[in-house]
């Protein structure tokens, strides 16, 4: 839940791979608890997030041709952006390169 314009290219197109990936487990009856106990999915926010991630995509001139497939949603999980953000500081340079100017 990072603002989109943060992120590195690895992180930007890997969280964009990972709401795919939530759609499909959600689509397949898989158990999301792990990712929702340990902070790291909302179910809710799936949707929009990829929107966002998609928009910052087309706007640093990439292609997004993946529209996100339907999925049944529900209202769980919960993200604490500033560690994600401390996170992705410790975690990679040019993130935090990004989060600075941001």
């Amino acid at each position: 839940m990072v603002d989109p314009r943060c992120l590195c290219q690895k992180h930007l197109c890997g969280e964009h791979v990972e709401c795919h990936m939530m759609a499909g487990c959600i689509n397949k009856n898989m158990s999301m608890k792990g990712y929702i106990s340990n902070g790291l999915i909302e179910i809710h926010n799936i949707q929009s997030r990829h929107n966002q991630l998609a928009i910052e995509m087309l706007n640093r001139g990439y292609n997004h041709k993946s529209p996100l497939p339907e999925f049944n949603s529900w209202i769980e999980g919960n993200i604490n952006i500033t560690t994600n953000i401390n996170e992705l500081k410790h975690r990679c340079p040019e993130c935090k390169k990004r989060i600075e100017v941001i």
